[in-house]
């Protein structure tokens, strides 16, 4: 049987179109899914780059706000990098994080990732955290994938990862081209988490994983389609042994090896 496309009705999670979030059936919940917020980053890009932005944290947060409008879901969850600094949360993550958390009027889940060291001491009472390895929402898996995902995560039906922030370079008849974010869709092969998780005890249901683009537009990201491409996940590529390329607007692209 063929995977469902990206937007294929009854999946428990599915893209909201022209953006990069999905909404996830989580039991007894309705969930916005985004991955790589990377709040404060455009502090983190002057220290890091000398590159001079304007802050984007009043935008990010209107996008966030309008997207749990549009889909009226109960629950936000930011699967990893909700804040931009590594080694401990800045002021600048501070200040942004907890104007998200007062603006979006749901409960907040954060799926630990590498850029959110101090996040959860510091908003402890205003964030939900999870392990790094991640944790299970009804069936649904969430996780940054900076960490191999905790069994019980493996036992889900539908496993959600960002961390990637992957990217597709389409190009067109003249030569020219363009860089579009993208999402990633395939089964997880049993095979390669059997000797780093352990999955003795775990009920395999042959999950699906979904690898989410970046929210935030100025964090960059990693095009899958060029030669030698190296993915940052423990586990991939070899835990989507195949797997399917999205755009935004739910084109699908094919093989995600070769776009």
């Amino acid at each position: 049987m063929d995977d469902p496309p990206a937007n294929a009705p009854g999946s428990l999670v599915e893209p909201v179109p022209d953006a990069p979030a999905a909404v996830a059936d989580l039991g007894d919940e309705t969930g916005l899914l985004v991955a790589d917020y990377h709040a404060g980053i455009e502090v983190g890009l002057r220290y890091e780059r000398g590159i001079e932005l304007d802050s984007a944290a009043d935008e990010r947060r209107e996008r966030v706000c309008d997207l749990l409008a549009r889909t009226d879901a109960d629950r936000l969850v930011v699967l990893g990098d909700l804040g931009h600094r590594i080694g401990g949360a800045g002021d600048a993550e501070v200040a942004e994080v907890d104007a998200l958390a007062s603006a979006v009027g749901v409960p907040v889940t954060l799926a630990l990732g590498n850029h959110d060291a101090g996040l959860a001491d510091a908003l402890g009472d205003r964030l939900t955290v999870t392990p790094p390895g991640g944790a299970r929402l009804g069936d649904v898996g969430i996780v940054h994938g900076h960490t191999w995902p905790d069994p019980g995560v493996l036992a889900a039906r539908v496993v959600c990862m960002g961390h990637e922030h992957p990217t597709v370079r389409l190009a067109d008849a003249v030569g020219g081209g363009r860089t579009e974010r993208a999402w990633l869709r395939g089964p997880l092969d049993r095979d390669a988490f059997a000797d780093a998780v352990g999955l003795e005890g775990v009920d395999w249901r042959d999950p699906e994983l979904v690898v989410f683009p970046a929210f935030n537009d100025r964090s960059g990201g990693s095009r899958i389609n060029v030669e030698g491409r190296r993915f940052l996940a423990p586990f991939l590529p070899e835990g989507l042994a195949s797997g399917e390329a999205y755009l935004f607007d739910g084109t699908r692209l094919g093989d995600y090896r070769r776009v």
